[in-house]
């Protein structure tokens, strides 16, 4: 059984060998390669190059084109600075003031130096493990993609202050950010994941204004085309768990403070739970024979579905027998479903 076939199998309720695994990586991945950061994020031959690495070594069951938060920031015209081997910045947000959003155009992803990179990471993708490996492209979610652009601090003040301003950015976020995820799928993109870290840091009913809407727009288009969604929210998101599935995901990722049996209970049969072992305190710091524990643990709870990851990024530097431990824990574990 390859990655493909495994993923489509656990959505579906089939039968797999083992469960899958998503864990995402984006600056160990460069470094597994010996590549900057820069390199990654400005290269798609790089990031494809080191994926398909990691991919192979650690029996990752997809291919990834995630890499930071500002592809689309920096299309819209907003300055990013990368150091040389370290995240890239954004010092000034492009929408300083509330009247530069009469500035803000749509622009089309294809045309945009950073989104289009991402769109050629897709493709190159497509072209080595299409059909074997599922490839998962990224988008940020509109109200992620509207803090990018004002300023956390400041869209927080706005959503209380300047709530039709807020509606008025969203929009302009959300249809670019469909364009983008259609530009990957027409690309060979499997998979659509969506990154809405703010989404975590405000209040239910303000989830359910101004963030789920959005994300329901992205994934509809997303499953129209015939691709999958994955949706990402860092963060503890307890709060908003019933809210979760209604954004139309296939795959939601839970992370290491969130209750990952309750998670499950809510969800139901669909969509599938994914994460939630700590990507610090467990693959980070833990020894090979607690990393298995956690993912056993994870495995045991998370759902007939559920997909095996830490919860967040799998952080540079950590130790690749960590990693390897991962991979045999589910290869021990088959296709038992608790």
């Amino acid at each position: 059984m390859n990655a493909y076939q495994r993923v489509m199998n656990r959505l579906r309720g089939e039968a797999v060998d083992r469960p899958p695994n998503f864990n995402i990586m984006m600056t160990f991945a460069a470094h597994y390669i010996g590549q900057p950061l820069s390199h990654y994020y400005q290269d798609y031959r790089v990031l494809g190059d080191a994926n398909l690495a990691v991919q192979a070594a650690f029996d990752l069951d997809l291919v990834q084109t995630i890499s930071d938060p500002y592809r689309e920031a920096a299309d819209f015209g907003a300055t990013i600075i990368f150091p040389e081997d370290d995240l890239p910045l954004c010092p000034q947000p492009l929408l300083a003031e509330p009247s530069d959003l009469g500035r803000l155009k749509y622009v089309d992803p294809h045309s945009g130096r950073r989104m289009s990179d991402r769109i050629a990471a897709v493709r190159y993708l497509r072209e080595r493990v299409g059909g074997e490996v599922p490839i998962m492209g990224w988008v940020e979610g509109a109200l992620a993609e509207a803090a990018d652009l004002r300023g956390v601090s400041a869209l927080l003040l706005d959503l209380y202050d300047r709530p039709e301003w807020v509606r008025e950015l969203l929009e302009v976020c959300v249809e670019v950010e469909i364009a983008f995820a259609r530009a990957q799928i027409e690309a060979g993109a499997d998979i659509i994941g969506l990154g809405d870290a703010i989404a975590s840091q405000i209040a239910p009913d303000m989830y359910r204004e101004f963030a789920l809407p959005y994300e329901q727009r992205i994934f509809a288009a997303v499953h129209e085309m015939g691709a999958l969604a994955r949706l990402h929210i860092c963060g503890n998101t307890t709060r908003i768990l019933p809210y979760l599935p209604q954004s139309g995901a296939d795959i939601i990722d839970i992370e290491w403070m969130v209750d990952l049996k309750r998670a499950a209970e809510v969800f139901g049969e669909y969509p599938a739970t994914c994460g939630n072992f700590d990507p610090v305190a467990v693959l980070l710091q833990a020894t090979p024979d607690e990393v298995r524990e956690a993912v056993h643990k994870c495995l045991q709870v998370g759902g007939a579905r559920h997909f095996s990851a830490a919860s967040c990024e799998v952080p540079s530097g950590t130790p690749p027998a960590n990693l390897r431990a991962h991979a045999e824990a589910l290869r021990a574990h088959g296709g038992w479903v608790h």
